[in-house]
């Protein structure tokens, strides 16, 4: 097995005997991505669950005027996921597509299920379900409540990678604002 296997950076070894670890990584598929990509798409149930290793993918929906809005970025490590979908077999909202090329490990429902029994792996997924709660009702708060200015500062602060790799228009949809308001906030920060 691997020592340097990307998943052992979210399954880290130190919380799994052998047998378990390598049960869980032969359940995981790599795969690769091309920029525009769709691992998830709206009105289809999402029968994968994936790690990010490399690359950008955003997730979006189109707002009742018909525009393209970002509901959420994901970068190495995250867990890219239709939560309601995957676990609910229910079809997606949203659409999850790639901004770049790139690289994930994913998963299918029934492998996971597999995996379920082990405690250690139990806790990864809910921990990290809790953080990704917690980051969706962040956000959502943040658009309600905060100056744009603040919400561009927090972003460039948590995710720093995103704004470096990101089109600003993508950007700009997340933070509930418009590309003109973001090249302004842009400016003044600049300055």
């Amino acid at each position: 097995m691997n020592q340097t296997h990307f998943l052992k950076s979210i399954f880290r070894p130190e919380n799994f005997n052998s047998e378990e670890l390598e049960l869980i990584l032969m359940q995981f598929e790599e795969i690769t991505f091309r920029k525009n990509e769709f691992l998830v798409e709206k009105g289809k149930v999402a029968n994968y669950y994936y790690f990010l290793e490399a690359g950008f993918l955003r997730s979006f929906t189109i707002n009742t005027e018909g525009n393209d809005i970002t509901t959420k970025f994901f970068s190495e490590s995250d867990i890219v996921i239709d939560w309601n979908s995957y676990f609910l077999k229910k079809p997606c909202k949203e659409s999850i597509q790639a901004i770049t090329h790139g690289t994930c490990w994913k998963i299918t429902f029934s492998n996971f299920m597999k995996l379920f029994k082990i405690e250690a792996f139990r806790e990864v997924g809910r921990t990290r379900l809790i953080n990704n709660y917690f980051e969706l009702k962040n956000h959502s708060i943040a658009v309600i409540a905060d100056q744009a200015k603040d919400r561009y500062l927090n972003l460039l602060s948590e995710k720093p990678t995103i704004i470096q790799n990101v089109p600003l228009k993508h950007i700009a949809t997340y933070l509930g604002i418009t590309d003109t308001s973001l090249s302004r906030i842009r400016k003044e920060i600049m300055l």
